[in-house]
């Protein structure tokens, strides 16, 4: 009895070994760190996590809420994100000075926005003299770029008053009264002023004059692109525009990033779906993505692709 016995829990316990090797692995977890639920990094994100998710059996996509491009930088450099969007103002000017992380590719251009009540007081950059003005969540592309803006036009400092709130926050904050204007960068149309310009009589500034200054001091980054009537039904306006990069792990495998790579560039139509900014990249314009290097698989996609 005693050998049989033995021999029963010896099988038994081959047995379980082969199913613990036998067992599927864990999915590999892809976070994607975005931006403000109204503005466009996340109508992205959710799309290509669920593109992702669909298409990649081993992968576990899901998108972070973030402030945007600052801390998205700082969260997939330190390995709390494996994907992520951001402003090419944010990064650092050389390689060398972010190695833990690389891009996937050049997305679309963001918009800064100058938004204010219609019929209020701010129709120019100078008019934010001493008024409330929001530049911007903490950690967000939008603070760095507005707050070189202020600083270009003589308005650094204590030149306005600088509140930093989120978009979400800053159309509630402009509705409310309790700041004069805000600033925003995204791409277009950002759909929490599109909400606030069908709600209430709301303008938008130009900001045409200051891409030169903006290119003189920070770089070549910089450049005009026009908001039309189209976006917003308001007065058309030039404004600021810098690149967007969806960015990655350094260390990523190679396999993967190429996998990510290709359903970015071949499913367009779908991630344009959820946001027409999405929908503008091309392989073509997508390997333009300086100071960044691509990571190796995604360079290795666009070789193969021939873009």
């Amino acid at each position: 009895m005693t050998a049989a016995l033995l021999t029963l829990l010896l099988a038994a316990t081959l047995a379980g070994a082969a199913s613990c090797r036998d067992a599927p692995a864990e999915p590999l977890p892809i976070r994607i760190a975005t931006g403000s639920p109204t503005a466009v990094y996340y109508a992205f994100g959710q799309s290509l996590a669920a593109i992702l998710n669909r298409e990649l059996p081993d992968v576990r996509a899901s998108v972070v809420v973030t402030a945007a491009s600052a801390e998205n930088v700082r969260l997939v450099g330190s390995g709390s994100a494996e994907l992520g969007f951001t402003q090419a103002d944010v990064l650092p000017t050389t390689t060398a000075d972010s190695p833990t992380v690389d891009a996937v590719a050049r997305v679309y251009d963001d918009q800064l926005h100058l938004v204010t009540t219609a019929g209020g007081p701010v129709r120019t950059v100078a008019d934010l003299r001493g008024r409330r003005v929001s530049v911007g969540a903490p950690g967000s592309g939008t603070e760095i770029t507005a707050i070189r803006l202020l600083e270009v036009a003589g308005l650094g400092g204590d030149g306005v008053r600088q509140e930093r709130l989120g978009l979400d926050d800053s159309v509630t904050a402009l509705r409310a009264g309790r700041i004069d204007a805000f600033f925003f960068s995204g791409g277009l149309p950002v759909r929490g002023i599109k909400e606030l310009a069908g709600r209430s009589a709301t303008r938008i500034v130009d900001l045409g004059e200051w891409v030169e200054p903006l290119r003189a001091r920070y770089g070549q980054v910089y450049v005009s692109r026009d908001i039309p009537r189209s976006a917003y039904g308001v007065d058309p306006v030039t404004t600021v525009a810098n690149p967007n990069y969806l960015i990655v792990q350094a260390d990523l495998p190679e396999r993967l990033v190429r996998e990510v790579t290709r359903l970015l560039m071949e499913r367009r139509a779908e991630l344009g779906a959820a946001h027409p900014a999405a929908g503008r990249m091309s392989p073509r314009s997508a390997i333009a993505t300086a100071p960044l290097s691509l990571h190796p698989g995604a360079a290795a996609w666009y070789r193969a692709a021939k873009p």
